[in-house]
């Protein structure tokens, strides 16, 4: 049976005084991310871990190199995601996220070797939606203006053509939930845990992307 996994805790602070992913982020050392989530994935695989779950959509820009060597599987954010939007019957949905995620093909990507369309926001609202997580949600910051914002961001998706929206980062949920859109939604962080448990319980296969 697996063991789920998450490696979320050295995104803001290290033990060690080295700085943080997120200031990573920041400075675009996306490599020196990578290789710190690599040593910490290989040490959850040394503790025991059967499976690795990155609860955080924008650090799976780093997916490959958080994998190099490693001897036990990934369960991928988007790939969970995109079996979700499979099964709903959706071919084309728009994609919430940081900057990163949504402005980066890395991510929409992945989803569209699931065969998905995916569509995001305009620069402008891509600025709103990156802007409302950093400031905001990711300091437990939750407004009423801020949600109206979002409900603006997804109804022009809506109207572009999107048929459901992808909530692609892990604190979007805390502001915006099924009824703030016009579609349906899928919520990155809980698709994510129940493909997790799914898997742990033997219930399915890892989604690989085709």
């Amino acid at each position: 049976m697996a063991v789920n996994v998450s490696i979320p805790t050295i995104l803001r602070t290290h033990t060690d005084g080295e700085k943080s992913v997120e200031a990573m982020q920041a400075e675009g050392r996306w490599d020196d991310a990578g290789r710190e989530l690599n040593r910490a994935a290989k040490a959850l695989e040394a503790a025991g871990a059967e499976l690795v779950v990155l609860c955080t959509n924008t650090m799976h820009k780093v997916a490959d190199l958080l994998v190099d060597g490693l001897g036990i599987p990934l369960l991928h954010l988007a790939d969970a995601t995109a079996v979700a939007i499979t099964r709903a019957g959706i071919e084309r949905v728009g994609l919430l996220g940081t900057a990163f995620t949504m402005g980066q093909p890395f991510y929409r990507e992945r989803l569209a070797a699931h065969g998905l369309d995916v569509l995001v926001p305009e620069p402008a609202d891509r600025e709103t939606v990156h802007r409302i997580i950093y400031d905001e949600l990711v300091l437990g910051v939750v407004t009423d203006e801020s949600r109206d914002a979002y409900r603006g961001v997804i109804r022009r998706l809506a109207a572009a053509g999107a048929a459901g929206v992808v909530y692609g980062c892990t604190e979007i949920e805390l502001l915006v939930g099924p009824g703030d859109s016009p579609v349906p939604t899928f919520p990155t962080t809980r698709l994510h845990a129940e493909a997790a448990v799914d898997y742990a319980l033997g219930l399915t296969e890892l989604p690989f992307a085709r």
